[in-house]
């Protein structure tokens, strides 16, 4: 055997462990992104149709009496959490974790909390309050008219 035959083959080992390892990580919790989360008042599957739309008014993610006060909830598809830290102060943040991105899944004992690695967030502010996550939840704009919650 050539020495750049055995390189070769020395490589293509060695790319097969790097795959599986990646795979096994890639496997762990259940990674997302904000991009992968349809715009609340577009369909998906409308997202490409050629003709114009009328630009409607945004749905309402929830009415203020869902969130309580001191808690909040997780709206899995629009890939956001809003709480309610005091009565009447509602805030919004991005629900996917900045350690490995996976979805929020509970608001419990005023935190934002991460099933995959147990990272948990602030519901005043989204800072990180125990981790492995690094940085904060991305603070999103949200309006609360008529006692309807809405992405702004």
């Amino acid at each position: 055997m050539t020495d750049t035959t055995r390189r070769t083959m020395m490589l293509g080992a060695g790319g097969a462990g790097l795959a599986a390892f990646l795979t096994a990580c890639a496997s762990y919790g259940t990674p997302t992104t904000e991009a992968s989360a349809a715009p609340e008042d577009e369909p998906a599957d409308e997202a490409s149709s050629a003709a114009p739309k009328k630009k409607s008014a945004k749905k309402a993610l929830a009415d203020a009496s869902d969130i309580e006060v001191g808690g909040g909830k997780v709206f899995e598809a629009q890939k956001i959490v809003v709480t309610q830290p005091v009565e009447g102060d509602f805030k919004a943040f991005s629900a996917v974790c900045t350690h490995a991105g996976c979805t929020v899944a509970t608001v419990q004992n005023k935190t934002i909390n991460c099933p995959c690695h147990g990272s948990k967030f602030s519901i005043e502010d989204g800072s990180v309050t125990d981790g492995p996550a690094p940085e904060p939840l991305k603070e999103k704009k949200i309006t609360v008219d008529g006692g309807k919650i809405r992405l702004a």
